[in-house]
């Protein structure tokens, strides 16, 4: 894994698995691939010609032609007898040095790519100097001043400078520890060498054998010899034209600084900088303001190439800070835990998240452009705005332009910032749920139109927040506790019904109005055994918010009876109805985040009212009072209670990424991104053949174990997700209303319908009102997606509002103008000619069906999988009509076309392979 950089300002990387990629400016980017998959071990340029030196550790030579569309190799060389070890083209020659590790040296025609017959013997080199094997060749380079002439290091020590016309060596240095690296002054009379001893070894060409000056750049003094410090695996030697010369290099510390990061070290005049990197350096390169190797240099940066990472350090700015890093060399600087992919925003989406993303303040960056510039800007593949979005495991939530060719990062937003990191002694006990990563993103939901975001975290919390171009400072931030009890009498198993008890208690500034009151009368909410406290303390000190997402709503489950809450498993936000919705292993909560307050709180057992489909026996009464309804409910296992708040990056976590993190991109021509996505499933998810089903206690899981029918099972029916929609809520209704559907993973639809205030200062005051309304169609399988068409079969989407500033400045008429907008709903009006009906589509984990409204009947299903199941699954719009989209666990990608009549034709890709059935 090498890397390096021209005159066009174009960084080339090889990687271990044989990949090239090459970057200019960003968004500039280009990725080609090695058939034998070997590592890159070194990269080199042909200047100005528009070509690449590749050479792998499989002893083979590849000449990149980088002036067509997509780079191709045009010629290859295969090494059988010998291994190559160093590559060396000089500036604007067509003679490429080949050193092996038998220590001979073969020169080719870079032109025809081909041997030319002329071969440097070790045993010519060292004649003079030594009798045994010198080693492999570690380094060649010509003379700046003489390209005739070449210096080249062996590995033992021995360095000899070449004379190729006179095929003979003219000068032999020898020292006796192994050599790493040589680099040139740029007159061409002295050169430097880095050796396995942690010393540097300066030289004159015409000396006398012995080096002018031996530097242990970390090693101290102690008594008559430096103490002894690992290899310095690389140097380079760069001089200005005013001022003291550069020294960089790679290594040399002292065998005593254990544990100490891998560093970089810069040595310019008397000072001497060492700069620490978060993983081990693989290459570093110096850019210079000149190409030219008989000139200065002038340096300006360092480009060090790390494991896992790319960084670049602005050596003329004191403190040698680094350059931001433009390009998204990987999407896992902390691991994805989720995944969303939205396609047709509207136009003026990205270009906003792109503003507020480029003025967030960077601490300690470079304030200098980014010194790789070359390349032209890529054309986009997509005539509409794509947008992904990723949630991370430190909490920070990334959005993507996923238009172009490569995926550049908008906006990058930390949630982590909204909670107190700081913890108390007495808090600790209480909070420390998941110390690995407790503010890890789960679930997120978003409303492109509005700009509405609403993340859940791993320690049971929900953040809305709403885009702002405009700077605040936030006194308090609206938080709000749900918390939930139980009466003396036990409820039945895992019902959440019967005994719940709800407590909705929002902080100062919040509205302290709830509507929806609880099924039965309220008790003390304060438990003696110091209950009552969330996962996360939220920050009570004033957060200064930048343009961009901020923060309106903090919603918290908390510790009951000193257990944790359930983690939550599905979420939605509908911005037309200023709701959002949340559901875990227990049942549902709908917030108003208008008024600020719990609109509604139900165990899922209470969703069925008298209807309910299974026979649930109640328990036998528990000698500790333990909760059983609500969101607060516990599980019964064997986990423990950090185990049910594991962080998704842990090792015993509750619940699988898979279903979180997978996105179904089928649009046309959406190549890039579906790579991109399986990229993030590979990495996040369990390897395939893997038992999603195998989890340590009976809580819900995102693996979907709800096939399974015992009745311990069906007790435990969780939330599986949420729709919004204008539809006909109950069989045979003549209007449309708004309404909430609830997929349970027992296969369950069920839909509460919504009574809105009307828009204006009457939503701030009066109070949503929600009703069950009953069940709509019951499938084979945890409940995955639900969508609604019309009558010609075309996609109904949620009604939403339209962004508006919510900082607004101005007082009286324009203010209220923003408050009294009114939402934009796409449903068809209740004047339409009702005759006219709708269908529900629902995707389940094993089947799909199709059911008209009002009727309620269903008019086809289709049954997916039998001996899988699904992972995730969308309705989407394609060439050839609306499709249910699905990504199984057997690793299939599968495509249902809903035809005239609504049924479905099924197709199934795997591995970019279609297959019709």
């Amino acid at each position: 894994t090498k890397q390096h950089s021209c005159l066009q300002k174009i960084l080339a990387i090889g990687t271990q698995s044989g990949a090239l990629r090459l970057f200019g400016r960003p968004g500039v980017e280009c990725y080609c691939q090695h058939e034998s998959g070997a590592a890159v071990i070194q990269l080199q340029f042909l200047i100005n010609e528009g070509a690449l030196v590749s050479a792998l550790a499989d002893d083979s030579v590849h000449l990149w032609n980088l002036r067509q569309k997509r780079p191709a190799i045009l010629h290859s060389l295969k090494f059988n007898k010998e291994r190559i070890t160093f590559c060396h083209l000089p500036f604007q020659s067509k003679w490429l040095y080949i050193g092996t590790e038998r220590g001979n040296i073969h020169i080719v025609n870079v032109e025809s790519f081909t041997l030319s017959g002329y071969v440097i013997m070790w045993n010519k080199a060292i004649e003079l100097s030594s009798k045994a094997h010198p080693g492999p060749v570690v380094h060649i380079s010509d003379n700046p001043m003489d390209e005739g002439k070449l210096i080249i290091g062996f590995e033992s020590g021995i360095v000899v400078l070449w004379d190729l016309k006179s095929k003979k060596a003219d000068y032999r240095y020898t020292y006796d520890e192994a050599i790493h690296s040589v680099a040139w002054h740029h007159e061409g009379k002295q050169f430097i060498c880095s050796h396995s001893d942690g010393t540097l070894t300066i030289w004159n060409v015409r000396g006398q054998g012995k080096p002018i000056q031996t530097i242990t750049p970390h090693g101290k003094e102690d008594g008559k010899k430096p103490e002894p410090c690992k290899p310095i695996l690389k140097v380079e030697y760069k001089t200005t034209r005013i001022g003291e010369p550069f020294i960089i290099l790679s290594g040399g510390l002292s065998y005593d600084t254990v544990g100490r990061r891998p560093c970089l070290t810069v040595m310019h005049g008397k000072s001497t900088a060492v700069l620490e990197m978060d993983y081990p350096i693989v290459d570093f390169l110096t850019l210079c303001e000149t190409p030219y190797p008989n000139d200065f240099q002038e340096p300006y940066a360092v480009v060090v190439l790390l494991e896992k990472d790319l960084v670049v350090i602005d050596l003329a700015q004191n403190g040698y800070p680094i350059f931001e890093n433009p390009y998204p060399l990987t999407i896992h600087e902390s691991p994805v835990t989720c995944c969303e992919y939205f396609a047709d925003c509207p136009v003026d989406l990205i270009p906003a998240l792109y503003s507020v993303g480029s003025r967030q303040k960077r601490q300690g960056y470079s304030k200098k452009e980014w010194p790789i510039s070359g390349g032209n800007w890529g054309q986009g593949t997509q005539s509409y705005p794509e947008i992904i979005i990723t949630g991370h495991a430190d909490g920070t939530v990334k959005f993507w332009d996923a238009s172009a060719i490569m995926l550049q990062v908008l906006y990058k937003l930390k949630t982590a910032k909204v909670f107190d990191r700081n913890r108390s002694k007495e808090d600790k006990g209480s909070t420390e749920v998941s110390d690995e990563d407790p503010f890890a993103i789960q679930i997120m939901a978003w409303c492109p139109e509005s700009r509405m975001l609403c993340v859940a975290g791993v320690s049971a919390n929900v953040i809305i927040y709403r885009f702002s171009k405009l700077e605040v400072t936030t006194e308090v931030l609206l938080e709000v506790r749900m918390q939930y009890e139980l009466n003396d009498m036990e409820s039945p198993e895992g019902g959440g019904g019967g005994g719940e008890q709800t407590s909705a208690l929002p902080t100062p500034g919040a509205s302290p109005q709830t509507s929806g009151p609880p099924s039965h009368p309220s008790t003390s909410s304060n438990n003696s055994d110091g209950g009552n406290m969330p996962c996360l303390k939220v920050r009570s000190t004033p957060l200064k918010q930048s343009p961009g997402y901020q923060v309106d709503l903090v919603v918290q489950l908390v510790w009951v009876s000193g257990e944790p809450p359930q983690q939550i498993t599905s979420l939605a936000l509908n911005s037309s109805y200023g709701l959002v919705v949340f559901g875990n292993s227990n049942g549902l909560a709908v917030v108003d985040y208008v008024q600020k307050t719990v609109v509604l709180n139900l165990g899922t057992v209470e969703l069925y009212g008298s209807n309910d489909p299974y026979q649930r026996q109640p328990r036998s009464p528990r000698k500790a009072r333990q909760p059983s309804g609500g969101l607060c409910d516990i599980n019964e296992g064997s986990a423990t209670s950090e185990d049910r708040c594991k962080s998704p990056t842990s090792g015993n976590m509750s619940f699988n990424i898979c279903a979180v993190c997978l996105v179904i991109v089928l649009l046309f021509g959406c190549f890039t991104s579906l790579c991109f996505l399986l990229t993030v499933l590979l990495s996040v998810c369990p390897p395939r053949g893997a038992n999603p089903l195998d989890h340590r206690d009976n809580s819900f899981s995102r693996s979907r174990s709800s096939s399974v029918t015992s009745i311990d099972k069906e007790a435990r029916e969780a939330i599986s997700s949420f729709h919004f929609s204008e539809t006909f809520a109950r069989k045979g209704d003549s209007s449309l209303t708004p309404c909430l559907y609830v997929g349970t993973t027992l296969g369950t639809v069920l839909a509460l319908g919504l009574t809105l205030p009307p828009a204006g200062e009457q939503r701030q005051l009066q109070p949503v009102i929600i009703s069950p309304t009953g069940m709509l169609v019951r499938l084979k399988g945890s409940i995955m997606r639900m969508a609604f068409l019309d009558s010609t079969g075309s996609l109904l989407p949620p009604a939403y509002e339209p962004w508006y500033e919510p900082n607004v400045t101005a007082d009286g008429e324009e203010r209220e103008k923003v408050r009294k907008r009114r939402p934009v709903s796409v449903s068809p009006s209740t004047s339409q000619d009702l005759s006219e009906s709708q269908y529900a589509v629902v995707c389940s984990e094993k089947q799909a069906k199709v059911m008209a409204l009002p009727s309620q009947t269903c008019i086809y299903k289709h049954s997916i999988t039998e001996t899988s199941f699904i992972l995730r699954a969308d309705v989407v719009q394609m060439s050839q009509g609306m499709c249910v989209a699905c990504f199984c666990a057997n690793g299939h990608i599968m495509t249902l076309r809903m035809l005239e009549g609504h049924y479905f034709c099924q197709y199934c890709h795997d591995n970019h392979t279609k297959y019709g059935f």
